[in-house]
């Protein structure tokens, strides 16, 4: 099976799912309703929260900067920031495309080897994951309460999230700094595969170690910690800024912990293979809603709606604005082209 058949057929599965989920969470409201729940929120709402996405991706492009720093010091956050930009808009349409599309976007803009910022977004997503867990199990560690209604169990138990959280920072940070001797140690297996693999694992493995050379630079390894952390502080923040929207805070007493409940629930249904988190990000938001805070199971879906709504408005319309501004060709950069350390036009 071909590239483009392989493309196709995740493309539709990606659909079918996100229509599953969209079936999930809409059953039995009423449209109507919904409705005049979105359209009755003052537009100034949406100014507040379309400037606060864009700065939370604005953060991720700055984190980038450090990441890129061993290929090239001198990386713009304008071109860094942009190409964040283009590959959420490809996101938005194909899922996980929008990795690939941003080497061949860097290239253009900065010069910089495709393969060497193939290796800082795997490094990137590395990053996201461990943050993520570290988000999660202090989530679990400080807010049992609302969980402890499914698990009676975990009210009693929060001292072990955090003995979790603290293994997994020490073990990261020292993987972070010792990826030399990770590598070397993975490569030993390599000859259990055929030539062909071990050239391409080789070539991965290299652009891998690059990005890992970001720690090497004094005051880079903590910068790229500290803009970790913020990105999912800012993605908290901006689930607790529409609390208020919907009057929540007074109503079911939700706070900032509440929003990082929510926050967990979302990143998982983001870390779905759905277009964009459509339909896995309104099934899981509106259910941990409704499960957890005992929120009105129609406002719930209008929160889910809404706050969606402006995080893929924001990604398509920066992006887009980007994507014709630097001139990027999506069959370009999606080609199987070779030519990757030739000087970009």
């Amino acid at each position: 099976m071909n590239t483009r058949s392989r493309n196709i057929i995740s493309t539709i599965f990606s659909i079918l799912l996100a229509a599953g989920f969209l079936y999930l969470a809409f059953r039995g409201k009423d449209v109507g309703q919904l409705w005049h729940s979105l359209i009755d929120v003052h537009w100034g709402w949406f100014v507040l929260l379309f400037i606060g996405s864009a700065a939370s991706h604005l953060i991720r492009a700055w984190r980038w900067k450090y990441l890129l720093y061993p290929i090239k010091p001198d990386i713009s956050l304008r071109n860094t920031f942009s190409v964040t930009m283009i590959g959420y808009l490809i996101n938005n349409v194909v899922p996980r495309l929008g990795e690939f599309v941003r080497p061949y976007a860097m290239k253009k803009l900065e010069g910089v080897s495709k393969s060497a910022t193939m290796g800082t977004i795997v490094l990137e997503r590395i990053l996201d994951l461990v943050t993520f867990a570290l988000v999660t199990l202090i989530v679990l560690a400080v807010y049992a309460e609302p969980f402890a209604l499914w698990f009676p169990a975990m009210a009693d138990v929060e001292w072990i999230f955090f003995v979790a959280a603290g293994v997994m920072t020490v073990v990261f940070v020292l993987i972070f700094l010792k990826a030399e001797m990770l590598f070397r140690f993975l490569r030993k297996f390599l000859i259990l595969f055929p030539e062909s693999i071990r050239a391409k694992a080789e070539t991965i493995f290299e652009s891998f170690l690059t990005g890992f050379q970001a720690a090497k630079h004094p005051g880079n390894f903590l910068m790229i910690a500290l803009t970790s952390l913020l990105i999912w502080l800012s993605y908290i923040v901006l689930l607790y800024l529409p609390f208020f929207i919907y009057d929540y805070p007074a109503l079911y007493g939700l706070d900032l912990g509440s929003a990082a409940v929510v926050q967990v629930a979302s990143g998982i249904a983001f870390a779905l293979p759905t277009p964009s988190g459509i339909g896995s990000y309104h099934a899981f938001t509106s259910f941990t809603l409704t499960e957890l805070f005992r929120v009105d199971a129609a406002t719930a879906l209008s929160f889910a709606v809404y706050t969606h709504a402006v995080g893929f408005l924001t990604t398509t319309v920066l992006g887009l604005y980007y994507f014709f501004a630097d001139n990027i060709h999506i069959a370009d950069a999606i080609s199987r082209s070779d030519a990757d350390d030739r000087p970009s036009a």
